[in-house]
């Protein structure tokens, strides 16, 4: 099982342009829509008006048309708003751009119609319908700057569709009557008013447009800041507790070695008679003082980035030697035994950090077992090398193991944590993280823990990993 070595870091990324412009679009698109269902009341309200007034002005079966036509749209429009609402109003990206592309049609097909009583009442109806019918046009204008040109193709695409459709009702008419030339001039005129109108929609979206989108960008933008303003904040709040834990576990941990200290200098200083028996006992303190200082010393320079690595062939055997002969009084102490196994072979590393993080899981190991001993050994596996410490302790129940590797984190029934400081199997993550190698952790409570310390074959010389190479299939060969 592969433990977790490092707590979760919180970074705020920005997000790319992409994601800011696909936001950004979602929303424009949002703001199209919020107001759709004000623009179809208004149309629902304006079509009976416009039905009446060009009863009996204009051409009868075109007007019953044109009405199917538009309860039609209006209806479909209804129904365009109820999908949105349903399907796309909670979600972003480009979604919603799927969507508007799927439906534009109805809005363009919508707007064209309020173009067509234009051209069935020019030079037919009463001249007060015709000017009624184009102030509807101009009315339907101004108001799609409001509630389209947020998403300006759609905004233009309609714009487009109207003024067509106006154009060519009104040429679709003069062609029909055959006028003569000075109303041709006039009529000129006039449809060179409505490509100067259509132009001045097209600035008055097109700015409109820019505006929004750039104020949702700037929303965009200040919602990034406070996310990482509050992940800072959090983060600060993080450091401020774990200081404050550690400083306290720390003060917790110096305060008993300092005391007996101070109580065995007292005792020297009334019985000199006892230095004998007293001096184990400052030498037993000094050195649980000397542990503590040694080990925050190593915490600080690894989270402060000033460890410095230097690497070098390492023979294996030498080196597990030399952390058996360092740990070997106190498996005896303990009446266990401490053995070590490896190939001989040599490894690119840094021997003072490989030899720190083999040494305090040695050390973990000898505290945690009361019988049998402990194995420090090298696999060479594919792909990798790994150096293993089994021992026959208490073992680490589940709930602990990803605990474990935490500052000052000791199991409290464990039998050996009395004097644990809690810090070593935390430089051993710290110091595995530095030097990119892999932990992982096998265990059983009451019978026993497996670490391994996995150091990739591709850092290794072109001898190791040849090595740690698969040997090739033999299946179907017979033996020479």
């Amino acid at each position: 099982m592969l433990v977790d070595t490092q707590p979760a870091t919180h970074q705020h990324i920005p997000a790319s342009p992409e994601v800011r412009e696909q936001w950004v679009n979602a929303q424009l698109i949002g703001v199209v829509m919020d107001g759709a269902m004000t623009s179809l009341l208004a149309s629902c309200m304006a079509l009976p008006a416009m039905i009446f007034l060009l009863a009996g002005e204009v051409n009868t079966y075109l007007l019953v048309g044109w009405s199917v036509l538009m309860v039609f749209m209006l209806m479909h429009r209804y129904r365009v708003i109820g999908i949105y609402r349903m399907r796309y109003d909670s979600v972003g990206g480009t979604t919603r751009q799927d969507f508007v592309r799927r439906y534009s049609w109805s809005w363009v097909l919508a707007a064209s119609l309020w173009a067509v009583p234009v051209g069935m009442a020019f030079l037919q109806a009463d001249i007060y319908v015709q000017f009624v019918c184009a102030l509807v046009v101009l009315a339907q204008g101004l108001i799609s700057i409001i509630t389209l040109s947020a998403w300006f193709p759609l905004f233009r695409a309609c714009n487009a569709g109207m003024l067509l459709t106006a154009v060519g009702g009104i040429l679709m008419q003069i062609t029909l009557r055959g006028l003569d030339d000075q109303t041709l001039q006039n009529m000129a005129i006039l449809v060179a008013l409505l490509l100067l109108y259509w132009w001045l929609l097209l600035v008055g979206g097109r700015r409109l447009h820019a505006t929004q989108h750039s104020n949702l960008e700037l929303q965009f933008s200040n919602q990034e800041l406070i996310d990482s303003l509050t992940l800072q904040t959090r983060a600060s709040l993080r450091a401020v507790a774990t200081k404050n834990r550690f400083l306290a576990s720390a003060a917790h941990d110096l305060r008993q070695p300092v005391h007996a200290l101070s109580l065995y200098a007292d005792w020297l200083a009334t019985e000199p008679e006892m230095a004998r028996d007293i001096a184990p006992r400052i030498l037993q303190s000094t050195r649980a003082i000397n542990e503590l200082f040694d080990s925050l010393f190593d915490l600080t320079r690894i989270d402060a980035g000033n460890y410095k690595v230097k690497l070098q062939n390492v023979q294996v055997r030498e080196l597990l030697a030399g952390v058996a002969l360092q740990f070997e009084p106190v498996a005896a102490g303990k009446s266990l035994s401490l053995r070590t196994r490896s190939p001989d072979v040599s490894i690119w590393a840094d021997p003072v950090v490989l030899r720190r993080i083999l040494g305090n899981l040695v050390s973990n190991a000898l505290k945690h077992t009361q019988k049998g001993g402990v194995l420090l050994g090298l696999r060479v596996r594919r792909d990798m090398v790994v150096f293993e410490v089994w021992d026959t302790g208490v073992g680490i129940a589940r709930e602990h193991q990803q605990a474990i590797f935490q500052e000052f984190f000791r199991v409290s029934q464990h039998q050996g944590t009395e004097d644990s400081l809690g810090l070593g199997l935390t430089i051993v993550s710290k110091l595995a993280t530095l030097m990119g190698y892999q932990l992982a952790l096998n265990s059983e409570a009451d019978r026993g823990s497996v670490f391994r310390v996995m150091v990739p074959a591709f850092t290794q010389s072109a001898e190791l990993r040849e090595l740690t190479r698969p040997l090739p299939s033999t299946r179907g060969k017979k033996p020479a």
